[in-house]
């Protein structure tokens, strides 16, 4: 086996354990906020607490990194090296725990509508109707979304750049949770959504696209892509049915780096 393809394997792995280790945090968080729900705790002492608890997490891990030594008998050039690299990391978990200790809200009210939900009983038999032909539902073409997206130009990274020359896969998933109600005129929304978010969009290809620093270590991969414009739409407008069907499909890392970056109104992991 190559170098590369051991490399390869071992960053798979890697991903694979985090996936695992995120989702169970969420199926953990949805079960904490229930038990504080039936203990009478509000959505806003709800968020504030859980917010503490995972930045307390990374704060953990800060803690870990800084105490952390090189090996034994290492040369003076190997150390130095070492304890620059621990400070970076040390440094960027601060910022995270800052971050995720006030952040979070609307979480609570999520997990107990997502509850309500859950817990509807289903739908009585409609009284048979006359059957009529459904109109044609319109089709959204893939091709002339993305053609749409590629268009803005300070949003996305240069073809290039970007970690996959073709994204059809999350493209396909992104757009499988765009209702059939809202298709029609769905790229003027885009488009729409994109211009409302100009700033924002520019600040995370800047920080987190290709060439960042971030992006160095093997992360934030969608960040700089096309396709993410729809990701980051449908993460604002039908959060739960992006998340559902993105785990039907792909690795839910590269949805929970993008979510982490781009922090829409309802958070669906971390």
């Amino acid at each position: 086996m190559s170098t590369e393809q051991h490399d390869a394997d071992a960053y798979g792995q890697e991903l694979a354990a985090i996936s695992h280790h995120q989702h169970e945090a969420t199926s953990a968080r949805f079960t904490v906020f229930q038990a504080l729900a039936a203990a009478g705790i509000g959505h806003e002492q709800a968020d504030d607490i859980m917010a503490k608890l995972e930045a307390g997490a990374v704060a953990g891990a800060h803690t870990w990194i800084s105490e952390s030594s090189p090996p034994h008998k290492s040369e003076p050039r190997f150390e130095d090296g070492w304890f620059a690299g621990v400070r970076d990391v040390a440094s960027y978990l601060l910022r995270i725990a800052d971050t995720t200790a006030h952040a979070g809200r609307g979480r609570a009210a999520s997990s107990a509508m997502l509850l309500t939900h859950l817990q509807q009983p289903p739908s009585p038999a409609p009284a048979e109707a006359p059957v009529e032909d459904p109109a044609p539902a319109v089709e959204l073409d893939a091709k002339d979304v993305l053609a749409a997206a590629e268009r803005f130009t300070w949003a996305v990274a240069a073809p290039g750049e970007r970690h996959w020359p073709d994204g059809s896969d999350f493209l396909d998933v992104a757009l499988s949770a765009v209702r059939p109600e809202e298709r029609a005129g769905y790229i003027e929304r885009l488009e729409a959504f994109v211009e409302k978010h100009r700033a924002r969009l520019e600040e995370m290809l800047r920080t987190h696209g290709p060439g960042s620093k971030p992006a160095s270590h093997g992360r934030y991969a969608l960040i700089g892509q096309p396709e993410t414009l729809v990701i980051v739409e449908r993460m604002e407008a039908m959060p739960f049915l992006l998340r559902g069907q993105w785990e039907k499909e792909l690795e839910t890392v590269f949805l929970d780096d993008l979510e982490f970056v781009w922090g829409p109104r309802i958070r669906l992991s971390r």
